[in-house]
């Protein structure tokens, strides 16, 4: 459970400065928003100190709309909510770090992230990290099971029952094997992927989510996850 500073103390650490109306009368802060798991920026938006304090009572991200001149709750009509683990203010006072947990994209669009158009990237982009990509996969199943859009693979899967779902975990991870048994490395990966694909699956429909096996794993490490056979006698 995330803690925080006793809210009058938080409120007067930062300083409102931008203009949210003509006559200066409701002051802004640029609030900067990022996925606590992936590390990932997702967007980026203003608050007043009412949708400040909105956020640290609710832990519901909460902002001030420029155009519309009023407060808005992420995720209120979309269901892409964004629920606040961590709040942080910058040096000078004057922005804000938001670190949420995402259901959902984050961009009207339908991306994950408002910032999806690159202006310079890196000669070699950088290899893609499973968990940052494993989440995102189990943040687009979470979003098609909620939608069940027409078309959708997850809503035709999702139609079938858990059974067939399970059905589909047995058939890739003999896919698995095979292609472990041939040794043919690019069929491995496919097949691993498949396999990954069809568990999240599973873990939605049961409402287990990746922070519960990362908390399993975390649990677990540096000591033996095997069990040697019981004494006889």
């Amino acid at each position: 459970m995330s803690k925080v500073i006793h809210e009058a103390d938080a409120l007067n650490q930062v300083k409102f400065t931008s203009d949210g109306a003509a006559d200066g009368s409701n002051p802004l802060l640029p609030v900067v928003v990022q996925d606590v798991t992936t590390g990932e920026v997702l967007m980026q938006a203003y608050a007043n100190r009412e949708a400040l304090e909105r956020t640290l009572a609710t832990r519901q991200a909460t902002y001030y709309s420029r155009s519309r001149q009023e407060l808005w709750v992420k995720g209120q009509t979309s269901g892409h909510t964004q629920q606040v683990q961590e709040l942080w203010v910058d040096c000078d006072g004057d922005s804000l770090l938001y670190r949420v947990v995402q259901t959902g994209p984050a961009c009207h669009t339908g991306e994950v992230s408002c910032f999806y158009r690159p202006l310079l990237t890196a000669d070699t982009p950088p290899e893609p990290k499973l968990g940052e990509v494993l989440e995102r996969v189990y943040g687009t199943i979470t979003d098609r099971l909620r939608t069940l859009p027409e078309g959708s693979y997850v809503a035709r899967l999702h139609a079938g029952g858990l059974d067939r779902v399970l059905k589909k975990i047995t058939e890739e991870a003999g896919e698995v094997l095979l292609a472990a048994k041939n040794n043919d490395p690019a069929e491995l990966a496919t097949e691993t992927a498949d396999l990954l694909f069809h568990t999240f699956f599973a873990l939605a429909e049961v409402g287990v989510t990746p922070a519960d096996i990362s908390r399993v794993l975390s649990e677990r490490e540096g000591k033996t996850g095997l069990k040697g056979p019981k004494e006889v006698g």
